[in-house]
């Protein structure tokens, strides 16, 4: 496959993620801002959701004060913020039209006319009127997407490519919010609702991966912090995990490596290896954002492989 199709196949997979991703992030956060919690509980609650897509500056030199519509307004409509969901669904949709040849109608029709509506419905005040509906949306046009390309692309580069930019974006953005939510999880101990705030705010943590009811199945107990990192980075049966991430992208590169990615796919193979055989007691021993801090860079430095093996190189900054 020429290198190009494979980095718009790619890329229009990361963006639909990120554009999911964000709008889970947002959706919690804006659920979470509804409880009954202090002005400053609430304000760090969304520096944090800044932090975690390192938008913080960008929010900062725009707006200055932090407002919740404001964050809303520049992380979902903001076309200057190339991670808000309104930029994310407009590159998904220009990296599938310039490889429109490459796809099935029903995955191209899919993403264009996610495009086409989420116009629509920022310019009828659908986000203003309900957010939680419109996020809702946006997740499920997102898999929508994904359970299309399952269902009608042939398995072959194409769709290996995609799949590849789904698990890569989703790996990343996982480690994100754990780093960023436990960082933000110091609890007063003096505070006479610090359990129940507690709950909620690691119950918020897991529902932004779809992982509330998955705890309970598996943990049947009460939600703890050490029990929410190893859902999240050491379960292989839970999807949104860093180490069922890794499973795919191990996987996806054995079948498409080519002759200069046998460095890339090492690399792949021992950060997976890493996860596999690690054990969450070990993980807190060393600290978990010292394991999450090096994980992101050893993902990132995962991706420039994978430009510069099979895709468009990135420019240096």
């Amino acid at each position: 496959m020429l290198s190009r199709t494979a980095d718009h196949l790619f890329w229009m997979a990361r963006y639909t993620e990120r554009a999911e991703n964000t709008a889970r992030m947002l959706d919690v956060n804006y659920q979470t801002s509804l409880l009954p919690q202090s002005a400053e509980v609430a304000e760090q609650g969304w520096w944090a959701m800044l932090d975690i897509s390192e938008l913080t500056r960008a929010f900062d030199n725009k707006y200055g004060l932090l407002t919740r519509d404001d964050v809303i307004d520049f992380m979902v409509r903001d076309m200057t913020n190339p991670s808000s969901i309104m930029s994310c669904l407009r590159a998904a949709r220009e990296n599938a039209r310039a490889v429109r040849g490459s796809l099935t109608t029903e995955v191209w029709e899919t993403v264009n006319t996610t495009w086409l509506e989420v116009q629509r419905m920022i310019a009828d005040g659908e986000l203003q009127d309900d957010p939680s509906r419109f996020f809702e949306w946006v997740k499920f046009r997102s898999h929508l997407a994904r359970g299309v390309q399952f269902g009608t692309m042939l398995k072959d580069d194409a769709f290996h490519f995609m799949r590849l930019g789904t698990f890569l974006e989703r790996a990343d953005n996982t480690a994100r919010i754990l780093d960023v939510k436990f960082q933000s999880s110091g609890s007063d101990d003096s505070d006479p609702n610090r359990e129940q705030n507690d709950f909620y705010h690691w119950a918020a943590v897991l529902r932004s991966v779809s992982g509330f009811e998955v705890y309970r199945k598996v943990y049947r107990a009460v939600i703890t912090p050490q029990r929410v990192a190893e859902l999240l980075i050491l379960r292989p049966d839970m999807p949104r995990s860093l180490v069922s991430s890794m499973d795919e992208v191990v996987a996806i590169l054995a079948l498409v490596g080519n002759q200069q990615s046998g460095e890339t796919e090492r690399q792949a193979g021992k950060l997976h290896a890493d996860l596999k055989y690690a054990r969450i007691d070990d993980i807190f021993a060393v600290g978990l954002h010292a394991f999450l801090t090096s994980f992101l860079e050893r993902i990132g430095d995962l991706g420039n492989g994978i430009s510069r093996d099979f895709l468009v190189p990135l420019l240096a900054a």
